[in-house]
């Protein structure tokens, strides 16, 4: 997986006029050359890159062995990656106003934090009156979070454990409300959905709740020529030397990228919808088919993917969407590149299917398996591609 850096922040450039960047993720992120000259729609070419890996106490770091270039290896402090995800505001206001407008589902209950990080969900549920409130953290966040807890005179409601879910017992037999920011990028890399299914089957009572309770995955299409040309086709012909050899491991890694609105090219397709509070552990491996409609003459190099939450159990449904026409969100969306360049005229459609299954090897990653065809008038293409998020 690939994250690309912010532009330097030493010209204003209008809004309308650029491709949002994205912010530092703990992952992995791409670092370019930097330039002040503002762009319409595409950023300028770069050539020149390097690729980093970030390590820190809060995520483990995969290996990896196909990167196009020498990894250097970073430590980034917990303050600094906590604050990316606090900062988020459709993330952590959507979770505030579920708990305070909906005060009667979380008063006098027992509630769960899976994954408490520095137990900002907890705090919120202690507010508007939780009877007690179970925050599991098995980083050295916890740590910050029991010493936060004190300093905001929640001890007596909120108990701090230190673990892994599926490794601690909790004080009480049951829960009533289970909640948790599970989610990671494209929905399911290196998320925390199979420990919420573990504490679940585990604590929650018979007609208890899981919070949020359903997670939708869908896909659309982008032009996005100008980035396919720089970072992939680059190596096709360096200063005369075929690398094509890095292109092949370029294009297999999803690139993680705020996506302009205006670069959408079709219309979005519901892949998958989970209910966490019925679906079974193995629910997260899926083939879903899709049909993107060319909803005007452009050219397609690569698909796009994003997801919606939903906490249907509030007096009103609340929620968030990741994708390119909502706010923007430090999850931001998933970019595949197409091994094609297809060209389409309003109204045909690119048809196909997406496996999406955890690696083998390692199950925090994500293999996708990506087979489209077109039939156009201007374009007849069918391939199968295959993805690794990790």
């Amino acid at each position: 997986m690939r994250v690309r850096m912010p532009q330097a922040p030493i010209a204003i450039i209008p809004t309308k006029d650029l491709r949002r960047r994205s912010g530092l993720s703990p992952k992995t992120m791409m670092i370019d050359s930097r330039t002040t000259k503002p762009w319409k729609k595409q950023p300028p070419k770069v050539p020149t890159l390097r690729k980093i890996s970030l390590c820190s106490s809060l995520t483990p770091m995969t290996a990896m062995s196909s990167a196009p270039t020498k990894l250097a290896p970073i430590t980034t402090s917990i303050p600094t990656l906590t604050s990316e995800m606090l900062k988020d505001v459709v993330r952590t206001k959507t979770y505030q106003n579920v708990i305070y407008k909906n005060s009667f589902l979380f008063r006098d209950k027992v509630v769960l934090d899976v994954g408490a990080g520095t137990g900002i969900l907890s705090l919120f549920c202690a507010k508007v009156g939780a009877k007690h409130v179970y925050a599991i953290e098995c980083s050295s966040m916890a740590d910050m979070a029991q010493e936060i807890v004190k300093l905001n005179g929640f001890s007596d409601v909120i108990t701090v454990i230190k673990g892994k879910v599926e490794e601690i017992e909790l004080p009480v037999a049951q829960v009533d409300v289970i909640i948790s920011e599970w989610m990671g990028y494209f929905l399911l890399y290196e998320n925390m959905l199979d420990t919420v299914l573990y504490a679940r089957n585990k604590w929650l009572v018979a007609d208890g709740l899981v919070l949020p309770d359903k997670a939708t995955l869908y896909l659309t299409a982008i032009e996005d020529a100008d980035y396919k040309e720089d970072k992939i086709e680059f190596w096709n012909n360096v200063y005369g030397f075929d690398m094509s050899c890095i292109r092949k491991q370029s294009i297999m890694e999803p690139l993680v990228d705020t996506v302009d609105q205006n670069q959408i090219v079709t219309n979005c397709q519901m892949l998958k919808t989970m209910d966490i509070s019925k679906m079974a552990t193995g629910d997260a491996s899926f083939t879903a088919p899709f049909k993107l409609v060319a909803e005007r003459n452009d050219y397609i190099h690569a698909l796009v993917a994003y997801f919606d939450v939903s906490f249907t159990k509030c007096h009103k449904l609340m929620g968030f969407s990741t994708g390119p026409k909502s706010r923007a969100t430090h999850w931001k969306q998933t970019v595949l590149y197409l091994e094609d360049v297809l060209t389409v005229c309003q109204g045909e459609s690119i048809v196909g299917s997406m496996t999406v299954a955890p690696n083998k090897k390692n199950p925090r990653d994500v293999d996708i398996m990506l087979k489209y065809s077109i039939n156009g008038r201007r374009c007849q293409a069918s391939r199968t591609q295959f993805y690794r998020m990790r």
